[in-house]
C-alpha cells in the first residue's frame, strides 16, 4: 500500500512538474472545432479545440498533436449600432492522463477557407503530385517547399517543413499589425499552418483582435462592425503569457 501512495504521489508531482514547463512565449497552433456566434452566444458557453502541431518545449517535453484544448467565453456584446465584441478565454489542454492550464494570447485568426487554401497546393498541376513535393503558402505568405524540407517567410526567415502541415519557424516581430514581439521569438516554433510573421484576422471580412491594455491576462477579445462570427475548422494561433501551473 505504501509504494502504491509513493507512486501516486510521484506521478502527480512530475504531470505538475510538466505542466510548469510551458514557458511563456509558446506558440500553440490549434484548430477550433466551436463556432462562434455574438448573436446568439452567452457568457459561459464552453469552447473546445485541438492541438493541430506537437509543441516542443525547452525542457524537452512537448504537447502532443491532437491534444485537446478547453476555454469559455467570458462576455459577449450583443450586435448593435456600435458592433458586436466576444470576450473568451482558453482554460486548459488535456494531453492524455494531463491537464495543463494555459494563459494566452492571440497571435493570428485564419478562417476555414485560408486554413485549407494553406494546406492546398498553389500550382493545380500539383493535384497529382505526391503530397511531399507541393509547394504551398501559409496563412501570412510564406511559402513551404516540401520537397526540399523547406520554408521561406517573406522577412527572409527560414524554417523547416515536418510532416504534413506541420511546420518549425521563427516567430517576427510585425508590429504594425499588433505583434511586436517578445518572449519566444528567440526560437524556432511549431506554427502548423501560420506563416512567421502571422498577425491579425485572415479570411474574415471586419473581424478584428482586440489588444487592450486594461483586459485580464488570458482574455481574448474579438470585435466586429457587424456580427463575430468564426466557424467551426478556423485556426487559431495563441502564444502564452504565463507559464502554466501557475
Amino acid at each position: 500500500m505504501m509504494s502504491w501512495v509513493r507512486f501516486t504521489i510521484a506521478l502527480a508531482l512530475a504531470v505538475v512538474i510538466q505542466a510548469r514547463e510551458v514557458k511563456v512565449g509558446t506558440v500553440i497552433p490549434i484548430m477550433l472545432s466551436s463556432g462562434l456566434n455574438a448573436a446568439r452566444d452567452r457568457p459561459g458557453k464552453k469552447i473546445e479545440g485541438r492541438v493541430m502541431q506537437k509543441v516542443e518545449l525547452p525542457s524537452g517535453a512537448a504537447v502532443s498533436e491532437r491534444s485537446r484544448i478547453f476555454g469559455h467565453v467570458a462576455k459577449v456584446t450583443k450586435p448593435g449600432p456600435s458592433g458586436a465584441s466576444i470576450v473568451m478565454v482558453f482554460d486548459s489542454i488535456e494531453d492524455h492522463d494531463r491537464t495543463i492550464p494555459i494563459t494566452t494570447r492571440l497571435l493570428a485568426l485564419a478562417s476555414t477557407g485560408s486554413v485549407f487554401d494553406a494546406q492546398s497546393p498553389i500550382s493545380a498541376n500539383s493535384d497529382g503530385d505526391p503530397v511531399t513535393q507541393w509547394v504551398t503558402r501559409q496563412v501570412g505568405g510564406d511559402l513551404v517547399r516540401r520537397g526540399w524540407g523547406k520554408v521561406a517567410s517573406r522577412q527572409g526567415v527560414s524554417g523547416t517543413w515536418l510532416e504534413g502541415s506541420s511546420v518549425l519557424i521563427k516567430l517576427t516581430p510585425n508590429p504594425p499589425s499588433g505583434c511586436p514581439g517578445g518572449p519566444g521569438y528567440d526560437r524556432e516554433q511549431a506554427v502548423w499552418v501560420f506563416s512567421s510573421a502571422a498577425c491579425g484576422t485572415y479570411g474574415l471580412d471586419g473581424l478584428k483582435i482586440s489588444d487592450s491594455r486594461d483586459s485580464t491576462p488570458g482574455e481574448i477579445t474579438l470585435t466586429s462592425p457587424r456580427n463575430v462570427l468564426v466557424g467551426g475548422g478556423s485556426g487559431w494561433l495563441l502564444i502564452t503569457v504565463a507559464e502554466s501551473g501557475r
